[in-house]
């Protein structure tokens, strides 16, 4: 998924206009932070990081870039030049992917020239914002359903394929088994998932000849669509075809379910497959599953052994957007601070410590000014240094686990899907105080 340099917005380009005529071009501090929670949730995950520092390393204006930008009359030749040479030299500091954090907490601070840290800050907030927004959204199920298949079931649904091919990432890296966007396995390494539409089954005569076509094509992955007409009916035909693929060394994996009463259905399904000897058989279900269905099927403990957890996931249905922001903080070595009404900033470098209680969850974490003194575990990471990654970074696989560990972390009354209380967020005395002299020094 390369990256073009014009992903961004036109202000951008404009300020580094007037930055580059100004000679502005000294240290800038910028931080990434979400404001507040959305509605019924009681933390975030931190997801994005590797696309960002791939994006970061390689960013360059292409020569065709560089000739359309000349094109629309709006930027002076010195400006174009400039352009023309730059590159990201640039620190970053962050929180690895998979960690658990909250409103006010800057998980990812870029230090770089001005003009380089204010022309990444669309692509930046793009990147970490999607990704965040699903993986935030996946973990919700994966900590209801933890012993549980789960599959991204997103990708026709998403808003375009880069979205399609991040949740998969995202959703994955939140505890999701996998993914049925092909694509996210050549990519990323997720491990894939799927069975049959209905179309396969209207396409014969009769279910059980699309049944038996199937699972000769797919002999290792024999997972039958059993509801396009009648579900029941169809449990008891893939039940009458069973010896006959077994004479042929074919074993029935498993029966899907999409549509009705999944509950209802999978209650009869495991009945009529368990008659028939198809005691190892699985159920899957899909068809417009969230985390509040899924916590309901689990509460009625459905024999349903995994889930295609589609639209809702990928578009994140009911908190569709973060309340976002990556802002100034630093420049020229003077703390700097936004106070507008309802969008106030912490000024200065800062860092976040976490503290734990002796059985091991969150207990509290203190936002600080960056080397103050702090009780607890700092959470922001140095990875970037003048512009290459400076640590190795994890693999999806060792970010997952890592996101796995942090989720246990969560206090119980944390992880409930609505009515959840506030996490406890200090903003310590240094980073008061700092605020303080800063507003005494600009008064605007």
């Amino acid at each position: 998924m390369p990256d073009s340099a014009l992903l961004t917005d036109l202000y951008q380009l404009t300020m580094l206009q007037g930055y580059y005529e100004q000679n502005m071009e000294e240290l800038a501090v910028f931080e990434f932070f979400v404001r507040k929670l959305p509605e019924n949730r009681g933390y975030l995950v931190a997801a994005g990081l590797a696309q960002v520092l791939t994006y970061l390393e390689q960013l360059q204006f292409s020569a065709d870039e560089i000739e359309w930008l000349a094109s629309t009359g709006q930027f002076k030749l010195s400006m174009l030049d400039r352009l023309k040479a730059l590159k990201f030299t640039g620190d970053v500091h962050a929180m690895p992917e998979g960690t658990v954090f909250f409103p006010n907490e800057p998980i990812l601070r870029i230090t770089a020239p001005l003009p380089e840290a204010q022309l990444v800050e669309s692509r930046v907030i793009n990147l970490l914002h999607f990704q965040t927004l699903i993986a935030s959204k996946a973990a919700r199920s994966a900590l209801i359903a933890p012993d549980k298949l789960l599959v991204d079931f997103g990708m026709r649904r998403a808003h375009g394929s880069e979205a399609a091919l991040l949740a998969a990432r995202a959703s994955y890296l939140a505890g999701f088994t996998g993914s049925a966007t092909v694509a996210a396995g050549m990519h990323f390494g997720i491990p894939l998932f799927g069975t049959m539409a209905h179309s396969f089954i209207q396409a014969y005569t009769r279910e059980s000849q699309a049944f038996a076509a199937f699972a000769k094509a797919n002999p290792d992955n024999v997972v039958l669509l059993i509801d396009t007409y009648d579900t029941e009916a169809g449990a008891q035909k893939v039940v009458d075809l069973a010896p006959a693929l077994h004479a042929q060394g074919i074993k029935i994996k498993g029966v899907r379910l999409d549509s009705g009463d999944l509950a209802d259905h999978a209650r009869k399904v495991r009945t009529i497959l368990d008659r028939g000897g198809l005691n190892d058989a699985t159920i899957f279900a899909s068809g417009n599953i969230d985390e509040y269905k899924l916590e309901k099927l689990m509460a009625q403990q459905v024999p349903i052994d995994g889930f295609g957890i589609g639209t809702h996931m990928d578009t994140s249905a009911d908190a569709p957007y973060l309340d976002c922001a990556y802002k100034l903080q630093e420049y020229a070595g003077i703390a700097r601070r936004k106070r507008s009404e309802g969008k106030a900033t912490w000024p200065g470098r800062k860092q976040v410590y976490r503290n734990y209680n002796e059985d091991g969850f969150m207990s509290g974490d203190t936002v600080t000014v960056d080397n103050a003194p702090c009780a607890g575990q700092p959470l922001l990471q140095w990875v970037m240094q003048r512009g290459k990654t400076v640590v190795t970074q994890s693999t999806l696989i060792e970010a997952r686990e890592y996101a796995k560990r942090q989720l246990n972390g969560l206090p119980l009354s944390l992880r409930q899907l609505s009515n959840t209380p506030e996490y406890p967020v200090i903003i310590s005395a240094e980073l008061q105080a700092l605020a303080k002299t800063v507003d005494q020094r600009n008064t605007g």
